[in-house]
């Protein structure tokens, strides 16, 4: 790109809702922000938004106005698919009237409740799913109480499933009362059904699942049925936990 082309950091930056343009010029002159890996201290520098990796603080910022991220609130009974030939509820009925073509990142099965987020970045989407990038997942399970300490503890060192091994990343009872208990679990495999099998193994069926947080994107109080967009911090968090 030559250097009459493209658009000023500083503005590229207050479209993007980090800054003002003044505050911006001086995020720039404090060495705080980097393009394509390289700290930037001039305020003429023009980029290209389409195609720039722009970091300030180290924290990733989103530039290109068409990418969106959303946090869904999944409903027990919606399917996780975009559209159903069968006609069931499905996540795609949630957002039919968005400009964007939107997928969603990873699946909850129909009876699980929860966060579960929603993007056009594929990119992004492909690293989060993958598991090499071991992004954490947790999990809030109502089970058949008391639950043993040594169940944690067999959970954490693994449990051989029909399909290989797993282990948790952690495990804790949150409550437990009246023959039932509230169990959080937290972990980065990304195969069907595996909260489920794991605690069906060690004796304890689920009764009811929610998904509470993927990496540091938390559920927090949205409402089930709710869309929501990820804050700039939320985004880059997840650019930080995958390396983008």
């Amino acid at each position: 790109m030559r250097s009459d082309e493209g658009i000023r950091l500083q503005k590229v930056l207050a479209q993007a809702g980090v800054a003002s343009r003044r505050a911006a010029e001086e995020l720039i002159a404090a060495g705080r922000v980097s393009v394509n890996g390289e700290v930037v201290s001039e305020f003429g520098r023009r980029v290209d938004p389409e195609t720039a990796v722009i970091h300030v603080d180290g924290v990733r910022v989103v530039v290109r106005a068409d990418l969106a991220y959303l946090a869904f609130n999944k409903p027990r009974g919606v399917h996780t698919t975009m559209s159903d030939d069968r006609g069931r509820p499905c996540v795609g009925d949630y957002v039919r009237d968005r400009r964007e073509r939107l997928f969603h990142v990873g699946r909850l099965d129909a009876d699980t409740e929860g966060l579960l987020l929603l993007t056009n970045d594929g990119e992004l989407a492909h690293r989060l799913m993958h598991p090499s990038y071991v992004v954490l997942k947790t999990y809030l399970a109502e089970v058949g109480g008391p639950v043993a300490r040594t169940v944690g503890r067999r959970l954490r060192e693994g449990v051989e499933l029909e399909d290989g091994p797993v282990r948790v990343d952690a495990f804790r009872v949150v409550d437990s009362a009246g023959g039932k208990a509230l169990v959080e679990v937290v972990l980065h495999e990304g195969r069907n059904h595996i909260v489920r099998r794991l605690l069906a193994e060690v004796g304890h069926p689920v009764r009811k699942l929610v998904r509470t947080q993927i990496a540091d994107v938390r559920l927090g109080n949205q409402r089930p049925g709710t869309l929501r967009p990820l804050t700039r911090a939320e985004i880059g968090s997840l650019f930080a936990a995958v390396d983008l």
